[in-house]
């Protein structure tokens, strides 16, 4: 039976990357048909035709193809090195065209990705930002965070003097600022109304050395004032199922005592009562119901412990939701301005993570194949449109930067043959274009094995 996690993540990854590309390869098109290149044809995909048409009403007749794998596109225009060009269109070859105009066409299709990006960010602005405030809890021992003086519940208001009104505000800056100085200056609110200053000395520590979180090595996490205990599943014939708990129940109160401390408080007080009787008052969907539930008793290494043979989980109760969530709205000229910003800043930010990569000092697990977009498209699709729509800008700036490489084969590599034929006044010899065609695909497809293997990795793990 094929699950539903797949019936969603390929649907959601196919839109995913249909969208990035057809805007990406759109931009090449109209930008050579503006500037007068004839465009014979515009492909969503490569490899066998799905599916083709061209318009009766189109002088060019130029074809448009959705292919069998997906993972890309193209636009072929007219060109001499490509074949006999007609005498009269050898003006409207790509080849034939002036250098600034070849430079437009090659970087309309990078741009156009920073500029969808732009847009998403915008809409999901002005439509509502779905947020959370930036409190954070230090952990460990001798973490930079406790190291710090980092309290539970401190909530960040800025770093390093740059206001902070998110927890997504709160990450994108402390990355930022640690990849010009590892020491940040991170100002925040204390439980009890208090400013301080607190003095994240990120020294020697290699924050992006290894995949995962960046902020859990600093010692720092997300804090929540209380989770409610949940039943996740309950097995067959246990103790849980006599006393007559279900999956999805929520536990309000234990022998009259209510948890402090989440899914380990419930836990420790099943394991600490074995043979004894509980009573649980537990939220359902009709109301309060009272149970009581008697753990089995099961040696362990420490001993003696109780077992009830249910699966415990956590949530956010409503009063605790509403008070570390938001949601955060613009008008459309500040959303459009904060759009832009967002994405220029994700793009400076990406460029900086790369050259770190190749300096050694951010991990190569840390870049991603089409399997780790496939399984973010069905989960943020699943979570909901904003979240989808936020996941999508990433992506596209993403895709609008690695383009934009110097790397023989990409537009940035085309773009790079360009300045060369700027300043020295005569186009790059065909060897050389060769030769660098050759290179870039080697590049390339290392990349896409590197990226595969670390996205099987991730599944293996």
């Amino acid at each position: 039976m094929i699950s539903m996690d797949l019936l969603l993540i390929l649907p959601a990854f196919l839109v995913t990357i249909g969208i990035l590309v057809t805007v990406h390869e759109f931009g090449h098109f109209w930008v050579a048909r503006q500037l007068g290149v004839k465009v014979l044809r515009f492909s969503i995909g490569f490899g066998k035709p799905l599916w083709s048409r061209v318009s009766g009403k189109d002088p060019d007749a130029t074809e448009y193809v959705v292919a069998a794998l997906p993972l890309g596109g193209y636009v072929k225009m007219l060109d001499e090195r490509e074949g006999e060009v007609a005498a009269d269109e050898v003006h409207r070859a790509f080849n034939r065209q002036p250098v600034w105009k070849r430079i437009a066409i090659v970087f309309a299709g990078p741009a156009f990705n920073f500029i969808l990006a732009a847009f998403i960010y915008a809409l999901i602005f002005l439509t509502g930002n779905p947020a959370m405030h930036p409190y954070v809890t230090p952990f460990g021992q001798d973490t930079p965070a406790v190291t710090a003086g980092f309290e539970p519940g401190d909530r960040i208001v800025a770093v390093n003097q740059q206001a902070v009104v998110s927890w997504e505000d709160a990450r994108m800056l402390m990355l930022e600022d640690y990849l010009r100085s590892p020491v940040l200056q991170v100002e925040v609110e204390t439980r009890n109304g208090n400013r301080l200053e607190r003095r994240l000395d990120l020294s020697g520590v290699a924050l992006l050395k290894d995949e995962g979180d960046f902020l859990l090595r600093s010692g720092l996490e997300f804090w929540a004032p209380e989770f409610g205990v949940s039943i996740s599943q309950v097995m067959p014939d246990s103790p849980a199922a006599r006393g007559g708990l279900q999956a999805g129940d929520r536990i309000l109160k234990v022998d009259g005592l209510a948890l402090t401390s989440g899914a380990k408080s419930f836990v420790d007080y099943v394991k600490l009562h074995p043979e004894s009787p509980i009573e649980l008052q537990v939220q359902r969907d009709e109301g309060v119901v009272t149970l009581n539930v008697t753990p089995m008793a099961r040696k362990t290494d420490e001993g003696t412990s109780g077992y009830i043979g249910a699966g415990v989980g956590e949530y956010v109760p409503e009063h605790v939701l509403s008070e570390l969530t938001f949601t955060q709205y613009l008008g459309p000229v500040d959303a459009l301005v904060r759009g832009v910003e967002k994405t220029w800043q994700t793009s400076l930010l990406t460029l900086k993570l790369m050259g770190r990569m190749l300096m050694g000092e951010v991990s190569i697990k840390n870049i991603s194949g089409p399997l780790t977009i496939a399984k973010f498209s069905g989960e943020t699709a699943a979570a909901g449109l904003p979240y989808y729509l936020g996941f999508l800008a990433i992506v596209s700036v993403s895709l609008g930067v690695l383009n934009l490489l110097p790397i023989p084969m990409l537009d940035g590599g085309h773009l790079l043959y360009y300045v060369v034929e700027l300043i020295k006044g005569s186009p790059v010899s065909e060897r050389i274009e060769e030769m660098g065609m050759k290179l870039g695909m080697a590049l390339v497809a290392g990349i896409m094995v590197l990226a595969l293997y670390n996205d099987f990795v991730r599944l293996l793990n």
